[in-house]
């Protein structure tokens, strides 16, 4: 255990506000930690000289607890916090609600307070309590503790944790640690994360988010327990809320969840869709090792299920496991003649135990089998007692992870039981056993991934900083191409050009540039320029003054009091031998800057063809995001086109990244299309918008 092990291991444990009076929370929770605590509960109550037989103290400062547990009113919950810190107590549940969440966001302010000057470990308020199965700690005034076990598991939500506790306890699912984190005004899933990780008798971590406080501490808190220990996660609040305000592509198309679905895969979280996902994923990954191969065989003594597990294969993103000619040849052999050699093996409706076996031994021994299912209905030939046996023992001789799915009734409880001694799930349905099976795969493919370290590129801060300084001194919050200076000074390739003030100067640029240009109103009021007529491509030099005062009267007639600031001629970039890509970020509020890649250009929202991360992007991860997408065979050169450079469309990805993560100020961005070529990018266009208040 790493900083918060006395907290879930103490040895004297203080209930501030026990009572004698049933139903109250003080009560509750005196009674919980009195039944089984392996420590001393030391009760904490000026108005009473017992509670439930134990002495109290009028004070919690005239206790030498290791924990303090705060179970009275909220206007005298602060003082007790701040008495238990000067007595020296490093640890302090507040169940005690009326803060943030009762509109007292002030009076959480104080606790915060108090435990940062004193270095306290403070779970809630507004919390449930906490648990610990290896010292029997229920210090909670829920109804039942959890069974011990291996999983480490966190909740926002406290009613969660009783229904979660009273729905495993008959089910010996067995749990090592529970936090009810409350409104985690000190401690949060981070903080329980990473001391999780540091333990190592816990086996798979669960959580139950509706929010995450600080996202990248979160993605960089878990990006690296995940490397040893499985997390797993059920994010409510699915919501888009947010994105219809945007006024970036990026930001139109992120919202909130595809935030949070970005920022739990990059950390390698998994995450459930509900609380039966929950505990299928945990239970799997708790007991069975990781699969060498996404391969899975499917053994049956009923044809129709197999073909239901067979689909359930397919819909897992899985692989249906192809035998090598000397496992179908064994099995040929093994197998009356009616049986199916080929995966799914049926073995046919009336299969005996020993059967089952022969077929389940032979496919395991197969490298071309990562994973297994054995389905099994109801027969007067089989005992499901014997086969749960068998695939223990064929399990642990093997070493390859399986599934088991029993379709019966009552005739399953106990063979399920033996099987589930030994970390094999049983399901009745054969969807559930496989996407077990795929979640196994998911995390065997996490621990596999190589993050990398963000490159640090040598750039121009000074010029970036100054540019977007004059901005806000302008009062200016949308920049568009009179930007584009800073992708210069982050080294993002940018066509020659400039923004011009009058049809002279514009004739002057494009004679220096040579060649047809293109030409773009600059106007901050103007978003989709196209759409109004104030985009020309290809204009010749001659026709380049004429153009410049259409475009310019275009606008006014578009939007009269749009403010124009000159006109923007820019070399014409070969679109032919090129695939317009579009990068953009979006600044979430739990994640910070989002980074996007997709197909750029005008159908960018329409296509929805694009993949996210949380910045700051190591290289690894930005090529990721372009293996993605539906449209990568585009850059690889599809249709005879010659392949874009990727090298420099991943480097511009990572220059982006750094330029958003050096300037909280940048809100949103749109660098659309920066065009992908055969020897290099060009960022053709921009649209940012800028937070003044973080500037």
């Amino acid at each position: 255990m790493g900083e918060l092990e006395t907290l879930f291991a103490p040895d004297r444990v203080a209930v501030v506000g026990a009572s004698n009076e049933e139903g109250s929370v003080g009560h509750a929770v005196t009674r919980n930690l009195l039944d089984a605590f392996d420590g001393e509960v030391l009760a904490v109550n000026p108005n009473q000289e017992t509670v439930l037989g134990v002495p109290c103290y009028d004070d919690v400062r005239e206790t030498d607890a290791d924990l303090a547990v705060v179970a009275v009113p909220p206007t005298a919950a602060v003082e007790v916090v701040r008495s238990a810190a000067r007595a020296g107590i490093q640890n302090v549940v507040v169940i005690t609600a009326g803060f943030s969440e009762a509109g007292e966001a002030a009076r959480e302010r104080e606790l915060l307070d108090i435990a940062g000057e004193h270095g306290m470990n403070l779970v809630g308020p507004n919390s449930l309590g906490v648990m610990s199965t290896p010292v029997s700690m229920n210090a909670t005034f829920g109804p039942r503790g959890p069974d011990p076990g291996g999983i480490s598991f966190m909740s926002q939500s406290g009613a969660f944790i009783t229904a979660v506790l009273d729905w495993a306890g008959d089910r010996d699912v067995g749990f090592r640690h529970v936090v009810s984190l409350g409104n985690k005004a000190v401690l949060d899933e981070s903080d329980f994360v990473r001391e999780w990780g540091d333990d190592p008798e816990t086996e798979v971590v669960l959580g139950y988010l509706e929010d995450i406080g600080d996202g990248r501490a979160f993605v960089e808190a878990a990006r690296e327990v995940t490397a040893e220990t499985p997390v797993v996660v059920v994010k409510s609040g699915r919501t888009e809320a947010g994105a219809s305000a945007a006024a970036s592509h990026t930001g139109a198309m992120a919202g909130s969840e595809a935030a949070y679905r970005t920022g739990l895969r990059q950390a390698g979280v998994l995450r459930a869709d509900s609380v039966g996902e929950l505990f299928d994923y945990a239970s799997i990954l708790a007991g069975q090792p990781l699969p060498e191969t996404d391969g899975v065989a499917i053994v049956t003594n009923a044809g129709g299920p197999g073909v239901m597990t067979t689909d359930a294969v397919g819909d897992a993103d899985l692989a249906l496991a192809t035998f090598d000619d000397a496992t179908r040849d064994r099995l040929r052999e093994r197998l009356p003649p009616a049986a199916a050699p080929s995966n799914p093996v049926d073995i046919v409706g009336d299969a005996s135990v020993e059967r089952f076996a022969d077929a389940l031994d032979i496919v395991l021994a197969d490298d071309n089998v990562g994973m297994a299912v054995v389905l099994s209905c109801p027969t007067a030939t089989l005992s499901f007692d014997a086969l749960a046996e068998a695939v223990v023992d064929l399990q642990a001789r093997h070493e390859v992870p399986v599934a088991a799915t029993l379709m019966g009734g009552s005739s399953t409880e106990s063979a399920a039981a033996t099987l589930a001694t030994a970390g094999i799930p049983a399901y009745f349905d054969p969807a559930r056993a496989v996407g077990a099976l795929g979640a196994l795969d998911e995390y065997a493919t996490i621990r596999e991934r190589e993050y990398g370290t963000p490159t640090q590129f040598d750039v121009d801060r000074e010029r970036a900083a100054e540019i977007l300084s004059e901005a806000t001194g302008r009062g200016q919050t949308l920049l568009g191409v009179e930007a584009m200076g800073l992708l210069d000074a982050y080294g993002i390739p940018t066509p020659d050009g400039s923004v011009v003030g009058s049809p002279g100067e514009a004739s002057r640029v494009a004679e220096a540039i040579g060649g047809e240009v293109v030409m773009k109103i600059v106007s901050p009021d103007i978003s989709h320029k196209s759409d109004i007529g104030g985009v020309e491509v290809g204009v010749p030099p001659a026709a380049v003054a004429d153009t410049y005062e259409d475009l310019v009267v275009r606008a006014h007639n578009y939007q009269p009091d749009a403010t124009i600031l000159g006109v923007q001629v820019q070399d014409l970039v070969d679109l032919e031998t090129g695939t317009e890509t579009i990068v953009g970020v979006t600044r979430d509020p739990q994640f910070g800057p989002l980074v996007m890649v997709g197909l750029g250009g005008i159908f960018v929202e329409v296509m929805e063809d694009t993949a996210f991360r949380v910045a700051p992007v190591p290289e690894p991860e930005i090529r990721g995001m372009f293996e993605e997408l539906d449209s990568m065979p585009l850059l690889y050169g599809a249709r005879g086109r010659e392949p874009a450079d990727v090298d420099a469309l991943v480097e511009t990805v990572a220059r982006v990244s750094q330029l958003v993560t050096d300037f909280p100020a940048i809100a949103e961005l749109d660098i659309n299309p920066v065009v992908a070529l055969p020897d290099g990018v060009a960022a053709v266009d921009l649209r940012l918008t800028l937070d003044p208040e973080t500037q």
